[in-house]
């Protein structure tokens, strides 16, 4: 490669060779290839390393063996950003897909911008479609005149008045916020203060005084949001509508559910509370509200015979009682 890299994208796996191929190929066919590609790989086998090395041929590949202390999707993540020498950072989850012209509109959203600190690409999968065009969707979720179904849990949260008031993309002070994906496919660039982790860039000066917290461990979870809210206050963060990508949620590398709805509870305080360090008694009340009425609602599906939901459901609810006794700290996961 010649001259420094304008683009460096970074991809952490674990255990997922499959899906790594699959955004290896989709790489393949972007109209603005990145300048380089680290994937930084914390499997134990070597199934992805042997991938590495059929894939040769495209251009800027390079894989990285983190050793122990460095897996982990924080420690993954600070790894390749200490490695990489592009102008703009970006990461993508390795059961991405991203559409042939993503890197490009990633970098044409940041000239679009240029006192951008951040860029999100958009999730696709969700059926929008303009707001009194036919017969509405039940409970609609609409949005500067785009409307989309909304499922149960969110029209629960509005009847009992815990639904948030600020745009997808802003965390309220009660935390619990909509994230960015409640935006529409409009082709805007829309101002958030966070992004999805599975598709986010970042200019390289943010990573001048910021890491990926290592308080969160192994999987992570919400490791996205909490560097998004501490990267925001440096400058604008921006989705890119025009930037569109396929997230596959492959299911290797993922916790049990019992652990994960564990981790829901305790790592969305943390993030809560970093963003909002004292909040008032009454948005403190509708954080644990709306924490129980989520955890009711994965409880309820449980019910239904779906036994991870239950298992999630327990987690949340198990996690309650250890949040007051013992709330997360930034030394204590």
């Amino acid at each position: 490669m010649a001259g420094p890299a304008e683009l460096s994208l970074i991809i952490c796996t674990y255990r997922r060779p499959a899906a790594v191929a699959a955004l290896l190929e989709a790489l393949r066919g972007q109209t603005r290839l990145p300048d380089e590609i680290l994937v930084v790989d914390a499997s134990p086998g070597g199934e992805t390393e042997a991938l590495m090395r059929s894939l040769a041929s495209l251009r800027g590949l390079r894989y990285e063996k983190p050793p122990p202390e460095h897996r982990g999707l924080t420690r993954q993540r600070n790894y390749g950003v200490a490695r990489a020498s592009g102008e703009v950072i970006a990461f993508l989850d390795d059961d991405a897909v991203p559409a042939p012209s993503y890197c490009e509109q990633l970098l044409a959203c940041f000239a679009r911008h240029p006192g951008a600190v951040g860029v999100g690409g958009y999730v696709e999968g969700v059926a929008w479609r303009s707001a009194g065009e036919g017969k509405p969707p039940l409970s609609a979720y609409r949005f500067a005149g785009w409307e989309r179904r909304e499922d149960l849990r969110w029209r629960l949260r509005r009847i009992l008045g815990l639904a948030p008031a600020l745009p997808p993309g802003w965390m309220p002070p009660c935390g619990h916020g909509r994230p960015a994906g409640f935006l529409p496919p409009d082709g805007e660039d829309h101002p958030v203060e966070s992004v999805l982790g599975c598709a986010m860039a970042w200019r390289r000066r943010v990573f001048e005084s910021l890491r990926f917290s290592p308080y969160f461990e192994g999987y992570g979870l919400y490791e996205d949001l909490d560097f998004c809210i501490r990267a925001a206050r440096l400058g604008p963060v921006l989705l890119c509508t025009r930037a569109r990508l396929r997230h596959e949620h492959a299911p290797a590398g993922r916790p049990g559910a019992f652990r994960y709805g564990v981790m829901v509870v305790r790592n969305g305080w943390f993030v809560w509370r970093r963003r909002w360090p004292r909040p008032g008694f009454a948005d403190r009340a509708r954080w644990w509200a709306t924490t129980l009425v989520l955890a009711g609602c994965r409880l309820a599906s449980g019910a239904g015979g779906r036994q991870a939901a239950l298992l999630e459901a327990l987690g949340r609810l198990w996690a309650v009682p250890g949040m007051l006794l013992r709330p997360p700290r930034e030394d204590r996961p």
